[in-house]
């Protein structure tokens, strides 16, 4: 493992390198205030990069620091060679040295935790080598079987969903009713949404009688409503329930929220 500086025209972005995303993990800093950083500040942490013969390399770990030295004109950038790397160990370097800088778009995840298990053949070596639980791996690499739709509108700064309800989608239900299921539970909070999810057993039909349950107190629900999100005591939802019912006939309060959603 050696350290130097390395022209920048010497230099590509290797295919093994896990980020695609570049916007994810920016929400606080994007890549011109990583240039002017690194303009005052000089570059604090070296790239990693991997020979690749006739003096050229393959970046590793380091992406946005290298197009941000380039976005300067700079024509060189300090870097470590890690030519013991083969191409399953640059895959976690790359994903280590991703995760821990800023988060990255869950699906670049996915896809490098998916590259390694394909190398490794066992969740649990994968887990090993990138230092997290199988369980983590498993939920991960289930969004590849997301709904194209689905994974296009996945992020870090906003997103459809978080990462355990949508792995839990993607356990349950078929791509072409992810969308409905979706918008069925959209309003819930995450582990409710998960529960409602798993006790479907991927079936659209038992979304509403669940979605029921939850609303009326059986799955202790949290609404939210214009970024204002609150949970209802039992006592509370009994009395919303009682007005529904004298003033509205027969209106159920999953009806009486659907209303105020619509409103």
């Amino acid at each position: 493992m050696t350290e130097v500086n390395i022209p920048l025209e010497q230099i590509s972005v290797s295919s093994l390198n896990t980020r695609s995303d570049l916007r994810a993990g920016t929400e606080d800093a994007s890549l011109q205030d990583l240039a002017d950083n690194i303009k005052e500040n000089g570059l604090l942490s070296s790239v990693i990069v991997r020979s690749c013969g006739n003096e050229q390399f393959e970046l590793i770990a380091g992406q946005r620091r290298f197009l941000a030295c380039r976005m300067l004109g700079l024509t060189e950038i300090r870097a470590i060679i890690r030519d013991d790397l083969d191409d399953t160990q640059a895959v976690v370097v790359s994903l280590i040295e991703n995760v821990q800088r800023a988060d990255m778009n869950p699906m670049d995840k996915a896809r490098a935790y998916q590259r390694i298990h394909e190398d490794l053949g066992s969740y649990q070596e994968v887990a090993r080598q990138a230092g997290v639980s199988s369980e983590t791996v498993r939920r991960y690499t289930a969004l590849l079987n997301l709904a194209p739709s689905i994974q296009e509108r996945v992020s870090t700064a906003e997103g459809v969903a978080g990462v355990g309800t949508l792995s839990e989608l993607a356990r349950r239900f078929a791509p072409e009713d992810q969308e409905e299921a979706l918008e069925g539970i959209a309003g819930f909070r995450q582990d409710i949404q998960r529960r409602i999810l798993r006790e479907s057993g991927g079936n659209l039909d038992q979304l509403p009688r669940l979605k029921e349950g939850a609303l009326e107190g059986d799955l202790d629900v949290r609404m939210c409503r214009e970024g204002l999100c609150f949970s209802l005591p039992s006592q509370i939802k009994a009395a919303i329930g009682k007005t529904i019912s004298g003033n509205e006939g027969e209106m159920t309060v999953m009806e009486f929220v659907d209303r105020i959603r619509q409103s």
